[in-house]
């Protein structure tokens, strides 16, 4: 059985494509650095991340991008030799304006070097690339109307102004030829992220639709001509979990058809997990993959009936999944991060951390402050459990003010986060405290809920979280000894998450976490870590 999410954490909005025996899925990094998350499966049951082609400032610079901006619902597809690549880069959230800019590159292969990007245009978001029987290649993508009440935090259906369609000249690489406005969404509103393919002399149109919350759906319509009318699904609706509060997966919609070598039909989608009592998400919007049948009709139905998706899928094949294992121990013995790390927006990696500098130590190299849009050392991985247990240990920091810290964090954005954070005090000298910033938005007022922390000795000292559900605690320990000292009281986990802060449609992307260093000084004091842990706890 296919077991959903099949990527489970932060893996939002997921383009598939199959080449040959290889399936591929593409998923948004919104602000985090490189760009793009790429999958690779043989089987639709286990999948293996392998490469973040957008890793050039030609190609991505995110730097001031505000949270939840940046690289918005990729579509990855294959034709005439080449992958391509289309992608949205976000500049703005809050008020009427988007200013979204899409591009394409391409490569022969998912794990060489991309190319440098063409730009299509910025009428709005979710941009998607159809190559057509002919040869003709179509890009479509949602229109953006300013001239609304919809602003950042709480969208509006007259914002998202319907699909465009516009054809894409290869030679040129540019758009070319009129602009039409094809689809204007169902009347459950927000209409975006489109996907075309063709089956049977029809030009099939998925949409996403409802938002990014809990009224989320893939909609479905098709035309005999690629530039309309099209005509709505039987049902509307290919899949939602709107009208089933009890589901298991929730929020889910915004996914992309896929057939295999035998004919079987997937069609994948974002989904969610969230954690009662409120509802929230930490582990943000994840990728699900629904079998799916052709009736006599010429309409695509999910295989269960119904528009509610499964979690326990048929596979095509009778692959097992693989045994992945609880703990995951990380070393920084190389001159690359381990593939499961991101960082925030700089395409400048070098000024915020190393891994030469100090061989088999992670350098991070104080800048701005933990939040900042512009320049922050957060080196993180995803969290992908609702339960997990993380650990570092700070080899080497001297902080010589207050201003200079570095620690462990459970980290969503700017307004969400939980820290434990190696300092300075006045009075105590070296000292472990905690920072939090429990969704206060639109301020980001810091909490101190260890007061001034605890004195610590020179050395290296290890710091732990350990997440149960909608709880934290963090820990720590030095001089070798085997006994973890709690810090702090037990802190709310769940504000850490895509609900939490300013809610439902405030922000989307999910928990990280990870090492950090700052220096407010502007000294560039820097942290040596030697290792990281994460660790599933069952349950």
């Amino acid at each position: 059985m296919i077991r959903n999410p099949i990527l489970p954490g932060f893996n939002a909005d997921p383009s598939i494509c199959r080449v040959g025996e290889d399936y591929y899925i593409a998923t948004s990094t919104f602000e985090w650095y490189p760009g793009v998350q790429i999958y690779h499966s043989r089987d639709l049951v286990n999948w293996t991340l392998i490469r973040r082609p957008l890793e050039r400032k030609s190609q991505l610079d995110m730097r001031g991008n505000p949270d939840s901006c940046g690289v918005w619902a990729p579509c990855l597809s294959y034709a005439d030799g080449l992958f391509w690549l289309v992608y949205t880069d976000v500049k703005r959230y809050d008020g009427n304006f988007k200013d979204a800019h899409n591009y394409i590159v391409t490569s022969p292969t998912i794990e060489g070097e991309w190319s440098d990007p063409a730009y299509a245009n910025s009428s709005g978001f979710d941009p998607s690339l159809f190559h057509d029987d002919d040869g003709r290649k179509w890009f479509v993508n949602m229109q953006w109307n300013h001239r609304t009440e919809s602003y950042g935090g709480a969208p509006k259906h007259p914002a998202f102004d319907g699909i465009l369609l516009q054809e894409w000249d290869v030679e040129a690489n540019a758009l070319k030829g009129p602009i039409t406005n094809i689809f204007p969404g169902s009347p459950l509103g927000l209409v975006e992220a489109p996907h075309l393919f063709k089956r049977n002399g029809w030009y099939y149109l998925t949409t996403a639709e409802g938002g990014t919350g809990y009224d989320h759906a893939v909609t479905m319509a098709r035309s005999r001509t690629i530039d309309g009318q099209y005509e709505l699904h039987p049902n509307t609706h290919l899949l939602t979990s709107k009208d089933n509060p009890e589901a298991v997966l929730q929020r889910s919609g915004h996914g992309q058809y896929v057939e295999t070598p035998d004919g079987d039909v997937y069609h994948t989608h974002l989904c969610s997990r969230p954690l009662a009592p409120n509802r929230r998400s930490p582990l943000g919007r994840e990728t699900g993959l629904q079998k799916c049948v052709w009736k006599e009709d010429d309409w695509l139905y999910l295989a269960q009936s119904g528009l509610v998706p499964d979690v326990d899928v048929p596979a095509p094949t009778d692959a097992e999944p693989a045994a992945k294992p609880e703990r995951i121990n990380y070393t920084f013995d190389g001159d690359t991060l381990p593939i499961d790390f991101q960082w925030l927006r700089t395409p400048e990696p070098d000024r915020i951390f190393s891994l030469t500098a100090n061989p088999g130590r992670l350098r991070l190299i104080g800048r701005e402050s933990i939040g900042s849009w512009f320049e922050q050392s957060l080196v993180a991985r995803r969290q992908e459990h609702h339960r997990f247990r993380a650990e570092t240990t700070v080899e080497t920091f001297d902080p010589d003010t207050y201003q200079q810290a570095c620690g462990l964090a459970h980290y969503y954005n700017r307004h969400k986060f939980h820290a434990l954070v190696v300092t300075l005090h006045e009075k105590l000298g070296r000292v472990v405290t905690i920072f939090s910033c429990p969704g206060d938005f639109p301020h980001g007022r810091m909490q101190f809920p260890a007061g001034s922390g605890v004195a610590i000795p020179d050395g290296p000292v290890e710091l732990s979280m350990e997440i149960r559900d909608n709880d934290l605690q963090f820990s720590w320990r030095s001089g070798g000894t085997n006994d973890w000292q709690p810090i702090g009281p037990t802190l709310d986990a769940s504000v850490i998450s895509d609900e939490g802060g300013r809610g439902e449609h405030g922000s989307f992307t999910g928990a990280f976490a990870g090492m950090f260093a700052f220096d407010t000084s502007g000294r560039a004091k820097s942290a040596d870590f030697s290792r990281f842990s994460y660790e599933a706890i069952p349950g």
